[in-house]
């Protein structure tokens, strides 16, 4: 087996001619993270940049190949036609991947593997959300291709828990992780933890969709780090108001330095419109909190969405502004995925059709603000730095 990671190589082709030659693979996986970069205003479809991958793999290798990955999961179908690989697993392939490698060695037939996907066959069997994910073993420190002491400003990824029940109206997590929560035992991530220290990382971006939910959960893993004795630096995304001061400050006492703080918007109404379930206030407390702690805070506001209007985006605007936030990245229209609240409001209106497959990047925003939006926003960010498109 070979691990290619492209994103820190400087010429994909090479690459991956080398590690084809190197051992002539039958089966070659692809990982999809991101199929665009969610940019209303110039959007760029990354799916070519992976065709072009696919292409490379084909033209050297006679070998299957299976795609993957979160991106790729959201659009199982549309995307392994688009991108003509064999076949694609949907969602968590650590049961199904290996279940296949079996079935393709001794022949066997294909049907019923879990989210398994064959271009022009279709879905071969329902996908499972696993419930034990200790039964995994964690990623092999040895795998990745980054050298960590030349790397320092790399941010090792690590995952606790998958899933979200927060149903937030645009959100595709629960198509890519499901809506139940389900844990990796603390003991397990601090041993995960310690192996990358081992290999020379310092520096973690936990990567769960929300690191506070649940909350327990959540300081139990904090309180493990601060047992182990790792000198570690880390970062999350939290969930505004399902936080209180002892988690605050079992995190920043745990080695986290920043966190994201994705709230969306300043304003209750819109707050309700997105199925957010925090209020003004607790985003204002949650600030405050993480601010006394030291930990930094990157915020974020969607503007644009159904029932957006030009006082509901004043008010996010200067909400924003009174928050303890060290960044805010703003983005103007909401890209709309498969199966959301937002994709049957969408169609309602008549802005998609119901079956559009939306794997090329498709925005809601309210067409009499779009102008209006790109001119305030511009007008807002000239004299605070601090913001962002």
């Amino acid at each position: 087996m070979k691990f290619v990671d492209l994103m820190t190589e400087k010429d994909d082709q090479s690459s991956i001619r080398e590690a084809i030659a190197s051992f002539n693979p039958e089966i070659i996986g692809i990982s999809v993270r991101n199929v665009d970069d969610q940019n209303m205003e110039k959007p760029r479809f990354l799916l070519d940049q992976v065709k072009e991958v696919v292409t490379a793999c084909r033209n050297l290798s006679g070998a299957r190949i299976v795609l993957g990955g979160a991106g790729y999961s959201i659009f199982p179908e549309s995307a392994l036609s688009y991108l003509e690989a064999d076949l694609g697993i949907q969602g968590e392939g650590e049961t199904s991947f290996p279940l296949l490698l079996e079935r393709l060695e001794r022949d066997e037939d294909l049907s019923g593997i879990p989210g398994l996907y064959l271009r022009g066959s279709g879905l071969q069997g329902e996908r499972v959300f696993e419930k034990n994910l200790d039964r995994f073993p964690p990623p092999d420190a040895s795998l990745s291709s980054l050298s960590a002491p030349g790397k320092q400003e790399y941010w090792m990824p690590l995952q606790t828990r998958r899933g979200c029940p927060m149903a937030c109206s645009y959100c595709s997590t629960a198509i890519i992780e499901g809506r139940s929560i389900r844990k990796r035992r603390p003991d397990l991530i601090i041993e995960e933890i310690a192996s990358h220290v081992g290999a020379g990382f310092q520096r973690f971006y936990i990567v769960d969709n929300i690191f506070n939910i649940p909350k327990d959960y959540a300081k139990e893993i904090c309180q493990k780090i601060i047992e182990s004795g790792l000198a570690i630096s880390w970062r999350c995304i939290i969930y505004p108001g399902k936080v209180d001061e002892e988690l605050i400050q079992l995190m920043a006492k745990a080695g986290c330095i920043e966190v994201s703080l994705g709230f969306e918007s300043g304003c209750e109404r819109m707050l309700r419109k997105m199925n957010k379930r925090y209020s003004l206030n607790d985003l204002q407390r949650t600030s405050e909190m993480l601010k006394d702690s030291g930990i930094r805070q990157m915020g974020f506001l969607l503007l644009g969405g159904p029932g957006e209007t030009r006082e509901s985006v004043q008010e996010s605007l200067m909400f924003a502004d009174s928050l303890n936030l060290d960044a805010l990245k703003i983005t103007i229209g909401i890209r709309i995925y498969p199966y959301t609240a937002l994709a049957k409001t969408a169609a309602d209106e008549g802005l998609i059709l119901p079956v559009d497959n939306l794997l090329h990047p498709r925005f809601y925003v309210v067409s009499s603000l779009r102008d209006w939006l790109y001119d305030t926003i511009r007008l807002w960010m000239a004299d605070r730095h601090h913001w962002m498109f």
